[in-house]
């Protein structure tokens, strides 16, 4: 079990940056794979990037490839975010999730935090 508390989130002009954080309790946060979503007003929520277990395999939506770069500190236990060249398209709550196994769908993900808004001003 895990709990896990997003910050980060804010306003932004087009162009800019924001680094996002994700802190989670316990002693077992290096067990898990961990995610990135986001969700749009009237949108499905959709998978960002997900990073494994020890940082090694890592996936990105095409929509942000060169753009955001996921990473995660074990000892730590945080993952992280960091969003450069900021879009509005990219306007959405922000939710970190926990899973036991690999997958970039929302049904493999167990545990989530409670979101955090990125609203990008054009």
């Amino acid at each position: 079990q895990v709990q896990l508390v997003e910050s980060g989130g804010g306003l932004v002009q087009a162009g800019g940056s924001l680094r996002l954080s994700c802190a989670a309790s316990g002693r077992t946060f290096s067990s898990y794979y961990m995610g990135w979503f986001r969700q749009a007003p009237g949108k499905e929520r959709e998978c960002v990037t997900t990073i494994s277990r020890n940082g090694w395999s890592i996936y990105y939506v095409d929509s942000i490839k060169g753009r955001f770069t996921i990473s995660r500190d074990n000892v730590k236990n945080t993952v992280y975010l960091q969003m450069n060249s900021l879009k509005p398209e990219d306007t959405a709550v922000y939710y970190c999730a926990a899973s036991n196994s690999f997958g970039a769908t929302t049904d493999r993900y167990d545990y989530w935090g409670q979101g955090t808004q990125v609203t990008v001003s054009s």
